[in-house]
């Protein structure tokens, strides 16, 4: 019997060299244009966030202090149809950096915190941070102090950001795929009298800051996302190139 081809993912990558600061978000070449009046609209949207701060960190300048850093983000776009398959544009160059407290200085973290120095707190090169030539769009978040520390609070963070990279993401969706620097096309495929494989992974579901979101409606994304803990912790199975595809959105 042959191969049978279930699916076909293909990234297109677009290499970002530069980011600054403009009145309106756009992509030119190898250069991304973020807008700071959206930071503005972001905070009035939501009712538990009380500042948001942006600044773009450039290779090699990372001495300077930092909350916690809650997570390490990626921007790519779904351009055409859905999570695992279809295809993805990426952004390479560039990953967001997303760092939290609240008004009391208390770290949006829960089973240890990363502030301090970023040199200090961050190793670069590995598998979800950044390269050492990679630019770091640095968003930080201070949320409502005085009250309980639970998922609400992370939670409005991770929105607040993802509402931030969509509007990058919307360029992504735009761009002519042929402008890429590549195309990499994986394929979800059953191989007939070949070894059956799967892999487990254990991820944590435990609350707050000890949590994963799984089917968000982007790559890497938030919206749309089901947290494992209200899926009260039942395994889920995924395709290869759902993972790929960043269906699994870590929150830890």
């Amino acid at each position: 019997m042959e191969e049978k081809i279930l699916r076909k993912l293909v990234i297109k990558p677009f290499a970002i060299s530069e980011v600054k600061f403009e009145d309106r978000f756009a992509i030119k070449g190898e250069v991304l244009e973020i807008c700071k009046d959206k930071i503005q609209e972001l905070k009035d949207a939501n009712d538990l966030i009380t500042d948001i701060k942006l600044e773009i960190i450039k290779p090699g300048d990372y001495d300077r202090e930092i909350n916690t850093i809650m997570d390490i983000i990626p921007i790519s776009a779904k351009v055409l149809g859905g999570m695992g398959e279809g295809i993805t544009h990426t952004i390479t160059g560039t990953y967001v950096m997303l760092t939290g407290v609240d008004e009391d200085g208390r770290q949006m973290h829960e089973f240890g915190s990363s502030e301090g120095n970023l040199k200090e707190q961050l190793v670069l090169g590995r598998c979800g941070t950044p390269d050492v030539n990679d630019i770091i769009i640095h968003m930080d978040i201070t949320v409502k102090g005085g009250l309980p520390f639970d998922r609400s609070l992370p939670n409005a963070c991770f929105d607040t950001c993802d509402k931030f990279i969509q509007e990058v993401r919307k360029l992504l969706k735009t761009i002519d795929g042929r402008q890429s620097y590549g195309s990499y096309e994986y394929l979800d495929k059953i191989c007939p009298g070949k070894k059956k494989v799967v892999l487990v992974k254990q991820i944590a579901g435990q609350g707050a800051m000890y949590d994963n979101l799984l089917f968000p409606e982007e790559p890497s994304g938030y919206e749309g996302g089901t947290s494992i803990i209200d899926m009260c912790n039942m395994p889920m199975i995924l395709s290869p190139n759902e993972y790929r595809d960043g269906i699994l959105r870590a929150m830890v």
